[in-house]
């Protein structure tokens, strides 16, 4: 497959996720180094180069194990990470002031420009997932429904692409709404809109 990419000039896509690591791992990786607030970093004992952030972590296990097998010239790009909003009682660190604390600190970093500890010069391309949340998933809240970007918007405009109509959502689905803690134009009455 990387033969394949760097024959094409394509990139390599990677799903980035540091909640999965930071809620399986909460004794060894605390929660500002995953939410991108670690001041002190962490230096790595097998490159000596200091993290301090999972997300960076996370992307240069990818690129040091392609430089091992000599693709360092083929490029990466992040097709999905984010943090959830909302999770189960054993889904620790899923909340709505920690999404907004990841995706926050995720566009400051990458808006500072520079790439990775491993590959400084090259810069990041990442895809936020997701715009909205999809309560009619099943499963874990974190698994896949609850990793919204805008959060308050899903409902209707989700409703409405899907069948041209809003009024099914009802009273469970706006309830469920309300009870993330963020605030739209979307939250009025359905008659209004």
């Amino acid at each position: 497959m990387l033969n394949f990419l760097r024959r094409t000039g394509s990139y390599l896509m990677m799903n980035v996720y540091p909640f999965f690591a930071y809620m399986g791992n909460t004794a060894q990786i605390s929660l500002d180094y995953a939410l991108f607030r670690d001041k002190q970093g962490v230096v790595d004992s097998g490159n000596g180069l200091r993290y301090y952030n999972l997300f960076d972590v996370q992307i240069d296990a990818v690129f040091a194990a392609m430089n091992a097998l000599q693709f360092e010239d083929v490029k990466l790009v992040i097709t999905e990470t984010g943090w959830p909003s909302v999770g189960d009682e054993n889904e620790v660190g899923a909340s709505a002031a920690n999404a907004a604390a990841y995706n926050g600190n995720l566009v400051r970093r990458v808006l500072t420009g520079g790439g990775s500890p491993l590959r400084p010069n090259e810069p990041l391309n990442v895809f936020l997932f997701a715009l909205f949340n999809e309560y009619q998933k099943p499963g874990p809240h974190v698994g896949e429904e609850l990793w919204a970007f805008l959060p308050k918007r899903r409902q209707s405009l989700q409703h409405t692409a899907h069948t041209g109509r809003s009024e099914h959502w009802g009273v469970k689905a706006r309830q469920r709404d309300q009870d993330d803690g963020f605030a739209s134009p979307w939250d009025q009455d359905e008659g209004s809109r």
